[in-house]
C-alpha cells in the first residue's frame, strides 16, 4: 500500500496521496482506490486514515479549544467576545465579577471594558448559536500587556508545528511568552517592545508562507540573521 507524502507535508488540490486500503479522512477524496487531496492543507496519517488539515478558511469553534476573544458588547449579565469567527463567543459575567456582586444590578463595563482581550476555553458549542466559553483556569484570563495579533486560522497548525516544534524555536529564539488562540488571535508577551517585534514579524513569516516547503530552515535562518545584527 504505497503511500506518497510523508505528515507534515503541504499538498495541494487533486495531489496524489497514496494507493491502497486507505481510508479518506477530511479534505480526501477517494477513486480507483487512490486517495486524493481535496484542497491546500497539510497531510496527516493515523491509524490508516490519510486526512488534509486546510491552510485555510475561517475558524469554526470546538470545545476544549484555546481562543482569544475580544470584549465587543454586552448582554444583561454576560459579555460577548469577538473570536474572529462567524459565531460571537458568551462570557458569563460571574466569571469575572467579584462573588458577592449581582451581575444584574453591575455595570459590566467596570470589570471588562469593550476591547479588553482574554484567553478562554471554549465549553460549549453546537454550531446553532454562538460558542459558551470560560476564563477561568490556568493561563485563562485578561490580557493586559504585551501585543495581540491576528493570523489565518487555518494556519496555527503550522505554527505550532509538529509535537510544538516550530512555535518553540520561536519562543526560544525571541524569549518572548507566546499564547496561541485557534482562532488566528496570538498574543506575544517579551522582555522589551523588539522581542516582541520580533516574534511578531516571525510569526507573520510563517502565516504568510506556511503552504512553501522549507519554512522551518527559513525562520531558522532569519532569525540566526536578527540575533547577527
Amino acid at each position: 500500500m504505497p503511500i506518497y507524502v510523508k505528515d507534515w507535508d503541504v499538498v495541494v488540490p487533486g495531489e496524489l496521496l497514496a494507493e491502497g486500503d486507505y481510508t479518506a479522512g477530511p479534505y480526501v477524496y477517494k477513486e480507483d482506490n487512490k486517495l486524493f487531496a481535496t484542497t491546500i492543507g497539510i497531510v496527516e496519517s493515523k491509524r490508516g486514515v490519510i486526512r488534509v488539515v486546510p491552510l485555510q478558511g475561517p475558524y469554526i469553534p470546538k470545545v476544549g479549544d484555546v481562543v482569544i476573544g475580544i470584549v465587543v458588547d454586552y448582554l444583561p449579565t454576560a459579555y460577548v467576545l469577538d473570536i474572529n469567527s462567524s459565531y460571537k463567543a458568551i462570557l458569563q459575567a460571574t466569571e469575572v465579577l467579584p462573588p458577592q456582586k449581582n451581575a444584574l444590578t453591575e455595570d459590566l463595563s467596570k470589570y471588562l471594558d469593550a476591547g479588553d482581550a482574554l484567553v478562554c476555553k471554549v465549553v460549549r458549542f453546537d454550531r446553532y448559536s454562538d460558542a459558551i466559553v470560560s476564563c477561568k483556569g490556568r493561563e485563562l484570563g485578561k490580557v493586559t500587556d504585551g501585543r495581540l495579533i491576528r493570523v489565518n486560522p487555518a494556519k496555527i497548525p503550522r505554527l505550532i508545528g509538529r509535537k510544538g516544534s516550530m512555535i518553540n524555536l520561536v519562543k526560544k529564539e525571541t524569549g518572548c511568552k507566546i499564547v496561541i488562540g485557534q482562532n488566528g488571535f496570538i498574543w506575544i508577551k517579551g522582555k522589551d517592545p523588539e522581542s516582541e517585534l520580533l516574534a511578531e514579524r516571525v510569526i507573520r513569516k510563517i502565516d504568510e508562507e506556511a503552504h512553501i516547503s522549507g519554512l522551518t530552515q527559513r525562520v531558522q535562518l532569519m532569525l540566526q540573521l536578527e540575533r547577527r545584527g
